[in-house]
């Protein structure tokens, strides 16, 4: 117990008294409570220790400390240095583990958060910033309270006079229950005169039952002939197993009664924590059976009527988690404010540490100056008979005795202050460390938020389906719900920019991503809307449920990379996503090291472009407009990136002239200009794409190369997925009109921006074998719906924006680059070599009955 006796500085008007009282730390409230006497009653007042400050001063005096609080000075005097250093580390120790006690979350919060900060607790409380101090035994703890009270000079100037009731009630006290104090235990000072009454009922009932069972025990012991033991052993053996034999050991009835307290303890522990599982267990049990009710009563419910009823509910029931996750977004604030309070008192210990530091350093030079002179005067003993007397050098030795002094007290302070700024940083890092864990959760409400939103628009879906079949009430309910479905992100688009604005890395929300692409393409069928808001709602859940377990390794993992070298660690890194920091960099590595930028190539062709007129000018011109219609940057013929792009297709017309420009080329360029930025940097890429890594006559006006890949991919589509294909050749459905355009154009505006750049991360590093694994991927991604049409019409039409349906782009990736192995270049080139020999004979034919035919009809004239 933190307990002994202190000198309080009183201060009535102009009069200041010293008067000596008697203080006990309160561990329940963290308050110090002081006394007149150790054996008094009633305490005369306390201090909230919770909020507040401790200081020593040097220039009060020795043993002198201050304990401020927000509204009030105390001012107290221990009776030694030593004993004013113990009761400073233990009032700091023991309001640092208060302040932790009531910092933890509550139960039912995040495990992630409670388990962080007690790891953060147990490595802080290993640092031994400040040495314990050894306790002074004569003037704290226990043995101090039996010691007589110090004397005054007078006997009424130790009395408060602000508390008569409480010194008369301890005055009565002292003369009336001393005797049976004494006769108790012998012990004037008994603590348990100090214990409130628990403000648990659960506690107030344990110290009941403690209480009535050791009261129980005595009259036992006090009325021997009154009592069967017999039976009472009987009953202690089959209510407590193997008491007896602890209690057969004990020969006092004291220790007896002490081992039917602990037990009686252990049990109630036991007793509350399985009460604490029942009630776990029923909670799980009713949402369960509340689950179970709510799918039954929707796949029995007779009518439309019905099912829309409880779609309702699943409405209600997203209101609900939008409040909760208002209420975390109050809590966070809340801390936000918390932390500046906390930021602006470590501002002011700074300061007033370096204030300390300035006096500190000003007295040295005092005392160096002091030196100096004595030094002088000394090296000359004649001058110093003259000059300065005895009484003169005895002074001045006494005041650099004075200055030593101070310097080790200053020293003293310096040491506390600095524990004390240690213990605030270590609160501010809770702190962060709470408001982290706090960001965390409100991304994983939100991305179950986004789930049950994709459920709702999913349940619509069916229903929009099914209007031509409900009557028209019905049917116009559904389209009313549908159509405020579709306007849930003009709404809360403001909402969420300002509630997240602090967690945009951590879930990002907005209509536009990093790159200008629409988060939910604007389709002008009613049945594609509803399809882009669902796959917006499921990218955005899955983005948030990866960012913290996948993201964020993996940017670290890209953050430690220095300069790029080729590696296999380098190709996995590429291949699992470059983080849209780094992509540009790499981007520029991955493009130099194929071509080599010729100085003033790129401005020449740019002037070339001006002063003649490709004849591919007209087509590129045609073509700008329909480039990238669902990016912001592209959307309009003003947007920014349309007078770059054409003058990149002008410049690679003339670069290239066996090409020039071809259809395709606009969009390559276009995602070239989007993440490189550098209209120079975007020419290069699409020189190093057309020209390095796709084949020879890939955007010639025949396009043989490019039929020659849809052969080969039919090839692979038939010994990687021979099911499929099956399914495929059964109803007569042509896979490449639905592939062309996806090789042709490295899959662009066939998948979303974000998955769309992870496969250009590493077909610039690659090649065209990439887009063989992606687009064998994508099939294998869908092949169990794919499996499930049974018509040729609905097949096309599930195949037109079916690669807008993937969401989940780490699945994706694991397909195509783990799934599908192996992928031997080696086959990919023989198949392409194989494929073009039938191709241009074919083609050779072809030729030959055309030229019949010309010859046939010249022959028989007109």
């Amino acid at each position: 117990k933190l307990c002994g006796y202190l000198n309080k500085l009183g201060i009535k008007g102009p009069i200041k008294t010293w008067k000596s009282r008697w203080f006990f730390y309160d561990e329940n409230k963290c308050n110090l409570l002081y006394y007149r006497t150790a054996q008094d009653i009633n305490p005369l007042g306390s201090i909230d220790l919770s909020s507040a400050s401790f200081d020593c001063k040097a220039e009060n005096g020795e043993g002198v400390f201050e304990i401020r609080t927000p509204s009030r000075v105390f001012t107290l005097k221990a009776i030694s240095k030593q004993a004013m250093m113990y009761w400073l580390q233990q009032l700091q120790m023991r309001r640092w583990e208060f302040c932790n006690t009531q910092s933890r979350f509550p139960v039912g919060s995040s495990q992630l958060v409670n388990e962080h900060l007690t790891d953060r607790t147990n490595v802080v409380d290993n640092e031994d910033f400040l040495p314990p101090v050894k306790t002074p035994t004569e003037a704290v703890g226990l043995k101090a309270a039996s010691l007589p009270a110090p004397q005054t000079s007078t006997a009424l100037q130790n009395i408060s006079l602000k508390h008569p009731w409480t010194e008369i009630q301890n005055t009565v006290y002292s003369i009336c229950g001393s005797k049976q104090l004494w006769g108790n235990n012998g012990n004037v000072f008994s603590f348990s005169e100090f214990q409130e009454h628990p403000e648990n009922p659960d506690e107030k009932q344990e110290a009941e039952v403690d209480a009535g069972c050791a009261g129980a025990f005595k009259e036992g012991i006090l009325e021997d002939g009154r009592m069967n033991w017999v039976r009472k052993a009987r009953w202690m053996n089959s209510g407590f197993p193997g008491l007896l034999e602890e209690l057969s050991r004990e020969r006092n009835p004291m220790d007896k009664v002490s081992v039917l307290q602990q037990q009686i303890l252990t049990l109630t522990e036991e007793v509350k924590s399985q009460k604490e599982l029942v009630k776990l267990l029923h909670k799980a049990l009713e949402a369960a059976q509340q689950e179970k009710r709510v799918s039954s009563m929707y796949l029995t419910a007779a009518e439309d009527k019905d099912r829309l009823e409880l779609v309702r509910h699943k409405v209600r029931q997203i209101a609900d988690l939008t409040s909760r996750l208002e209420a975390l977004e109050q809590e966070k604030k809340e801390l936000e404010q918390i932390l500046t309070l906390r930021d602006s008192h470590i501002q002011e210990l700074k300061e007033h540490v370096q204030l300390l530091m300035e006096k500190n350093h000003a007295k040295q030079e005092v005392i160096m100056a002091l030196t100096e002179q004595m030094a002088r005067e000394l090296s000359d003993p004649l001058q110093e008979a003259n000059t300065i007397t005895a009484e003169t050098l005895y002074k001045q030795q006494e005041e650099i005795e004075h200055l030593k002094d101070d310097i080790d007290a200053y020293k003293t302070q310096n040491q506390f202050l600095n524990s004390e700024i240690h213990q605030v940083t270590r609160l501010w890092t809770s702190v962060a460390e709470n408001e982290k864990a706090l960001l965390m959760k409100c991304a994983s409400l939100q991305a179950r938020n986004c789930q049950m939103e994709s459920k709702y628009l999913t349940v619509l879906r069916k229903l929009q389906e099914a209007v031509p079949g409900l009557p028209s009430s019905h049917a116009e309910l559904v389209r009313n719900l549908i159509q405020e479905a579709l306007q849930w992100d003009v709404k809360e688009e403001a909402e969420e920019a300002l509630s997240f604005e602090l967690t945009s890395a951590l879930c990002p929300s907005s209509e536009y991503d990093e790159y200008g692409f629409m988060t939910v393409p604007d389709y002008e069928v009613e049945d594609w809307k509803l399809l882009a808001k669902i796959q917006a709602l499921e990218i955005k859940s899955n983005n948030l449920r990866s960012q913290e377990v996948v993201e964020k390794p993996l940017r670290d993992r890209w953050n430690s990379v220095g300069e790029l070298s080729p590696s296999a660690e380098l190709k996995s890194l590429i291949r699992s996503g470059i983080p849209v920091e780094h992509r540009q960099r790499v981007w520029r590595w991955i493009v130099s090291r194929h071509c080599s930028h010729l100085p003033d190539h790129y401005q020449r062709l740019l002037r070339q472009s001006k002063s003649t007129e490709h004849p591919a000018c007209r087509q590129i011109e045609l073509d700008l407009p329909r480039t990238l219609t669902n990016n912001k940057h592209f959307s309009s013929p003003t947007s920014q990136l349309i007078p770059k792009l054409r003058r990149v297709l002008l410049a690679f017309s003339w670069h290239n002239p066996a090409i020039g420009y071809c259809q395709g080329l606009n969009r390559l360029a276009a995602v070239a200009l989007l993440v490189l930025e550098d209209e120079e940097s975007a020419f290069w890429c699409l020189v190093h794409i057309v020209e390095n890594l796709m084949p020879a006559d890939y955007y010639s006006d025949t396009l043989i190369t490019s039929q020659v890949d849809q052969r080969v991919f039919k090839d692979f589509l038939s010994e990687k997925l021979p099911r499929l294909m099956a399914h495929f050749e059964q109803y007569r459905i042509d896979v490449s009109l639905i592939t062309f355009n996806w090789f042709l154009v490295a899959f662009v505006d066939s998948l979303v921006s974000d998955i769309l750049l992870r496969v250009w991360d590493a077909f610039l590093y690659e090649g065209t074998k990439v887009i063989f694994r992606y687009a064998l991927a994508i099939f294998k991604y869908n092949e169990e719906e794919i499996l499930r049409i049974h018509d040729s019409v609905e097949i096309y039409q599930y195949l037109r924006f079916f690669t807008r349906m993937i969401v989940d782009g780490r699945k994706l990736m694991n397909i195509a680059f783990n799934d599908l192995n192996p992928f031997p270049l080696k086959v990919l080139r023989n198949r392409r070599s194989m494929h073009r020999e039938e191709l241009e004979a074919e083609l050779c034919e072809l030729e030959q009955i055309k030229a019949a035919y010309v010859k046939e009809r010249a022959e028989q004239g007109p």
